[in-house]
C-alpha cells in the first residue's frame, strides 16, 4: 500500500488486511493498529508522574500510527504543548490518507506541532525545554529503524536528554523487551529510574513490553 525509505535507514512498509494495517521495516513487523495498548501507556503512564504540572511541554520521538500522541492529547491539558519529531514524511502522509480513520483529526489540534527533524538534534538542542520526552523510535534502546539511533540510548545522548528536560521532568522509552544495561546507563547518567511491564492488547492481554520512567532529579 506504500513505501517509505528512513534517512540512513532501512525500508518501511504499510500493508492493510481488512481494517487492520501494520507497518513493517523490511519484513518484520514495526508496529500494527491490532496491538496498541504499550504505545498508548506510554503517554498516559508519564501524565500520571505529572498530573500537577501546569502548560507542560512534551517531545515525542516518532509519530508512529499515533497512538502515543492520541493518549496524551486525551489527558493534557488545553494550554500543554506536544512537538512530535517525524522524520519520515510517508507516515504522516499515510496518517492523513489511508489511516485518516484511526488518525482522528489529532494532527490538526492546536496543541500539536509536527517537526521534521531527527529527535535527537531537538533533544541536543534543548535546555530544560521539555517535561517529558516519549521515545518509541525502535523497538528497544538501540537504533533499529536506522544507525544513528544508537546515540539516543548512549551515555551522551541520555545526558542531552538530562539538560533537555525542567527538573523533575521525565524520559519515557519504550521497548519490546526488557534490558538491565540500558537501566543500568540510566541510573549512571543520574536518573531516577523504574521500568513498568504492560501488555500489548488491552485487558492485559498480548506481548509484555517495557517502559522506562526516567526522572531528572528536582
Amino acid at each position: 500500500m506504500g513505501v517509505a525509505h528512513i534517512p540512513d535507514g532501512v525500508e518501511m512498509r504499510l500493508v492493510q488486511h481488512g481494517e487492520a494495517f501494520t507497518i513493517l521495516l523490511e519484513d518484520n513487523e514495526l508496529m500494527s493498529t491490532l496491538a496498541s495498548a504499550s504505545e498508548e501507556a506510554l503517554a498516559t503512564m508519564t501524565f500520571e508522574k505529572l498530573r500537577d504540572r501546569p502548560a507542560q511541554h512534551w517531545l515525542i520521538g516518532g509519530y508512529g500510527m499515533g497512538y502515543t500522541l492520541r493518549a496524551a492529547l486525551s489527558v493534557l491539558g488545553a494550554d500543554d504543548e506536544v512537538f512530535v519529531a517525524e522524520i519520515v514524511p510517508e507516515i504522516i502522509e499515510w496518517a492523513l490518507g489511508p489511516m485518516a480513520k484511526f488518525t482522528a483529526g489529532c494532527l490538526d489540534d492546536p496543541r500539536v506541532m509536527i517537526v521534521d527533524e531527527d529527535v535527537a538534534r531537538l533533544i541536543q538542542a534543548a535546555r530544560c525545554g521539555y517535561d517529558a520526552i516519549l521515545l518509541d523510535v525502535d523497538n528497544g534502546p538501540e537504533g533499529l529503524t536506522r544507525w544513528r539511533n544508537d546515540r539516543l540510548y548512549s551515555r551522551e545522548g541520555l545526558q542531552a536528554a538530562m539538560r533537555a528536560l525542567t527538573p523533575g521532568g521525565i524520559l519515557a522509552v519504550w521497548s519490546a523487551w526488557p534490558d538491565p544495561e540500558f537501566t543500568a546507563r540510566l541510573e549512571d547518567a543520574g536518573f531516577e529510574t523504574v521500568s513498568e511491564v504492560v501488555r500489548a492488547r488491552p485487558g492485559g492481554k498480548g506481548f509484555r513490553h517495557v517502559i522506562w520512567f526516567a526522572r531528572k532529579p528536582a
